[in-house]
């Protein structure tokens, strides 16, 4: 097995106790991570969130005009400002953004943008250019230039599978689907000398370092014994458990989870409001008890899709579209609107032009939050004032 599949192999752990092999274990020392308080947690909307009904330029009456069939009227929305409002099933989206704790980024993308799910996701996992194909994530870049010695929690994924932008040479990342059940056992004693094989030798680095993250997230768990109100979906645990690490001081950098569903072709109205209200709830009981517990200042959220949809609506519900808003919620963000209403009298072939490059939204919570240069992963963009 050659290195880079053996790192995909021991970067995913979907939860369960786990049986290594005695000869996986090693000696190594604890790995430590070069880093402040911060810490960021992405929410990735898979599908192409419609952000038109998401953030919605109610006031426009060139969005009531391509949308006859979904469009929604003035008296559904809740938290008008400016032209602007959230879709109904938001209303705690809209109670942050009145605290003062919600940044909107408008019409944010990138250059000639592609509508296919899986390689949009890859270009905003990578930070690569659109005609540029990387095998290693931005955020697994990074984590490989701030820890000292690979680190298996310094990035949390909660998911079934391994996210791209965590991967990088290292496996400094944890996929785990329960936290509670994520426990490494060993039938012997862990074995701390070396062989003349330097390929077993790094097997068993990690595989031990891997077994201290199991070891580190359980202690974590145990510090935080306040569970916080959550709602009983997939995304509401995840969050839940986050928090958990987040109060149970694991000092992970990176968190790291999706929600699917939001690729609405057909029956938008009623699909989109469902997936809306599963992000709200789960995002908002996130919001409530990282703020009880005095740390929602540290700790940045960041929502996102691969794309937008299409600015008409096709009878049912809407296409692939291009850009879209971001949302940052916590880390002392200003609590702003970045960026004018989405233009509807001037598009791209019917769909939105991208006016913030979601590259120069990387460089600043890399450069703002997590305190690292990142023209050093190869981000050329500057980053996006206005935020913190």
């Amino acid at each position: 097995m050659d290195r880079r599949n053996f790192l995909s192999v021991t970067g995913t752990l979907t939860g369960g106790a786990l049986l290594l092999p005695d000869f996986l274990f090693s000696y190594g020392k604890r790995p430590q991570l070069i880093t402040g308080e911060q810490s960021v947690v992405f929410i990735q909307l898979n599908g192409g969130n419609d952000g038109l009904n998401t953030y919605i330029p109610i006031d426009d009456p060139l969005y009531h005009e391509a949308r006859p069939a979904i469009g929604l009227s003035r008296d559904k929305v809740i938290g008008k400002h400016r032209g602007m409002a959230f879709h109904p099933a938001l209303k705690g989206f809209a109670k942050i953004q009145q605290q003062g704790d919600l940044t909107v980024i408008q019409n944010v993308g990138y250059p000639h943008p592609n509508r296919s799910h899986f390689r949009s996701r890859e270009i905003w996992q990578t930070a690569s250019p659109a005609d540029k194909y990387l095998n290693e994530g931005w955020l697994g870049r990074y984590l490989d230039l701030q820890c000292r010695d690979h680190n298996p929690t310094a990035g949390i994924n909660l998911d079934n599978t391994d996210n791209l932008a965590l991967l990088a040479g290292e496996p400094n990342f944890i996929t785990v689907k329960n936290p509670n059940q994520f426990k490494y056992k060993n039938t012997e004693a862990r074995q701390t000398r070396l062989s003349e094989t330097p390929q077993l030798d790094f097997a068993r680095k990690i595989a031990n370092s891997v077994t201290e993250g199991s070891e580190q997230i359980q202690q974590a768990l145990k510090r935080s014994a306040s569970p916080g109100d959550y709602p009983k979906t997939e995304l509401g645990r995840n969050l839940q458990w986050i928090a958990r690490l987040i109060k149970g001081n694991l000092n992970t950098k990176v968190y790291y989870t999706s929600i699917s569903g939001f690729d609405t072709h057909n029956n938008q109205l009623g699909l989109h409001a469902r997936q809306l209200t599963q992000v709200n709830d789960a995002v908002y009981g996130f919001y409530k008890d990282l703020k009880h517990s005095s740390l929602l200042q540290n700790t940045t959220v960041v929502i996102f899709s691969e794309f937008g949809r299409r600015v008409r609506d096709n009878g049912k519900g809407t296409d692939h579209g291009t850009a879209a808003p971001m949302f940052i919620i916590g880390g002392n963000n200003r609590g702003k609107v970045i960026g004018d209403n989405p233009d509807l009298a001037d598009l791209d072939n019917g769909d939105l032009k991208h006016k913030t490059d979601f590259r120069s939204v990387y460089a600043a919570l890399l450069q703002q939050k997590l305190d690292f240069d990142y023209r050093q992963i190869g981000i050329d963009n500057k980053p996006l004032t206005g935020v913190f």
